[in-house]
């Protein structure tokens, strides 16, 4: 009972908080910055600390299973037997869920196993594929499959893993496969499938941007380069690996300053939109050097990096070109959006990550424009109104929302008396792009049906309509979902189609783009991607294509 009213008190008092703050919007707009929020949901019973967009538009998302009781009951009266934790033997309550994005709805979800601080991402049949955490979960895979009839839950499988993973990152290879690198005390890297034993492969990297007693290189930066090796940012630095050979091919310079942008001096990353084969890396935010030793000990918290360092990973002589953001960002997330653009937002402008370490929540969004001039790039955008702080997450939606939930700095639910309480609302940001005044240039899909399969390096023809002016050239862009945690968005991949063939169908509103498809699974790794048309910096809705 009491639990039932902690959660009705935080809800209205949320909820309340929530629309004095768009009161005072309606009245204090920035001048100039674009972007709308909405509310969807004041309380999904648990605070999204991950989550995955599935291709039946469905969200996964989980916190931990040793936070105590969240707000939400196991469904048909079940419960987790869990002898050794420390604050709920018996637990009733769930910390999954799956969100709905048509209804806005939720439904209770089991774990049976920690999944605290872990990764994950989906297989090429579109099963969310979830690695380690810690004690009792900390070597264990789990599988979601999608399905349409509430049917589905988590499946576990003991002792998936090689080794413990806590805080590690995982990247979809071009064979389907995943690759699992690094963890607290892990400088290594496993497979799964498992490879033949010991499926366990040391990585020195790891080792060598560790710095004592803050470590500053978990949750790594993994990319994938179209020469089919792993582009690996970890601190401040970053190598070329040849995985299948356990071999450094390059090695990439410091960014200038030196100072670190993995956790717990946590920045984020994206590859940029892959366009005629050019693959550059943005890093943005972090915290200075010795920032995060300096809030744990002695609870003063530095102000965060405001710059980002962009570069192209197959340049001949690849060097960092470091830019200023409009703020400081630490713990913020990246999310590319269809249009091509990457949006900035989350986290705080001062501290680090980790339990109660971060301060100055940072409300404003940051759109980056990757093809404008230095200096020109970033867009501010409008504020919300609850602090996304540690734990939170970002994920982008087929419509081109992006919904962000989550904030939790604490050990355990903690809703009152503390800076930032636990967040287990759920947001959905907006941007300009989907504002009425743009919907006569709005492309709409006919062709291809959703869940279609493509192949490599075929031409691929799409037919939409178009009420207003198009513009050429139109882009297709596809866009792979990813598995967003702790400020970064693994598997995050844009691919721009090349151009084959325009044409407008007679003197209707119907048009037809055809464009090439990814030629190689080094290009785009297969499985579900979200294809949009692009016309005038406006995307459509995105459809569910299956590739490979």
């Amino acid at each position: 009972m009491a639990a039932k009213a902690t959660t009705r008190i935080f809800t209205d008092v949320n909820y309340l908080r929530y629309l004095a703050f768009f009161f005072f919007l309606s009245c204090h707009l920035t001048s100039g910055a674009g972007g709308t929020w909405k509310l969807l949901l004041p309380n999904v019973g648990i605070s999204a600390m991950h989550s995955q967009l599935l291709h039946n538009d469905r969200v996964i998302m989980y916190d931990r299973t040793n936070f105590g009781p969240s707000n939400i009951s196991l469904p048909h009266g079940a419960c987790r037997q869990s002898p050794n934790d420390a604050v709920s033997k018996t637990d009733c309550t769930a910390h999954s869920i799956e969100y709905n994005v048509a209804l806005n709805s939720i439904r209770p979800l089991t774990v049976q196993s920690n999944t605290w601080c872990s990764s994950g991402g989906v297989t090429p049949d579109g099963t969310l594929l979830q690695t380690g955490g810690s004690r009792d979960g900390e070597r264990k895979t789990r599988l979601f499959a999608p399905c349409d009839d509430d049917s589905c839950d988590w499946t576990e499988v003991d002792n998936g893993l090689a080794t413990a993973r806590w805080y590690a990152s995982n990247h979809v290879l071009p064979d389907g496969r995943q690759i699992i690198i690094g963890g607290r005390d892990q400088f290594n890297y496993e497979f799964f499938p498992k490879t033949n034993a010991p499926n366990l492969y040391a990585l020195p990297f790891l080792t060598q941007t560790t710095d004592p007693g803050q470590e500053n290189n978990l949750y790594p930066y993994v990319f994938l380069n179209t020469d089919g090796n792993l582009f690996i940012f970890a601190n401040n630095r970053a190598i070329l690996l040849n995985y299948a050979t356990n071999t450094v091919v390059k090695t990439y310079p410091e960014i200038p300053g030196g100072d670190p942008r993995s956790y717990p001096s946590t920045g984020s990353a994206v590859l940029l939109p892959i366009k005629n084969l050019v693959l550059e890396v943005l890093v943005c935010g972090g915290a200075p050097k010795g920032s995060y030793l300096l809030a744990f000990n002695s609870k003063t918290f530095i102000k965060a990096l405001d710059t980002c360092a962009r570069i192209n990973i197959n340049d001949p002589n690849p060097q960092w070109a470091v830019e200023k953001m409009p703020r400081a960002r630490v713990m913020g997330d990246m999310t590319l959006l269809p249009d091509g653009h990457v949006l900035l937002i989350n986290g705080g402008s001062s501290g680090t990550a980790a339990w109660e370490l971060g301060r100055e929540p940072v409300f404003n969004p940051d759109i980056y424009h990757p093809d404008r001039p230095v200096g020109s790039r970033f867009e501010p955008q409008n504020p919300n109104a609850i602090p996304r702080m540690y734990h939170s997450t970002a994920t982008l939606l087929r419509d081109g929302r992006v919904i962000v939930g989550g904030s939790n700095p604490h050990a355990y639910y903690n809703f009152t008396g503390v800076l930032f309480p636990t967040e287990l609302s759920l947001e959905a940001f907006s941007p300009s792009y989907l504002e009425s005044k743009y919907s006569s240039l709005r492309p709409v899909i006919m062709d291809p049906m959703p869940q279609t399969t493509i192949n490599y390096g075929q031409i691929l023809r799409l037919r939409f309509t178009v009420q207003g002016r198009v513009k050429t050239p139109v882009k297709v862009n596809m866009v792979y979902p990813s598995f967003n945690t702790h400020s970064f968005s693994m598997n995050q991949r844009l691919l721009v189609l090349d151009h084959v063939l325009f044409s407008r169908i007679g003197f209707s509103s119907t048009y037809e783009v055809r464009v090439r498809t990814p030629s190689s699974v080094n290009l785009a790794p297969p499985g579900y991607y979200m294809v949009f048309v692009v016309n005038q910096d406006i995307p459509s809705e995105g459809v569910w294509v299956r590739l490979e």
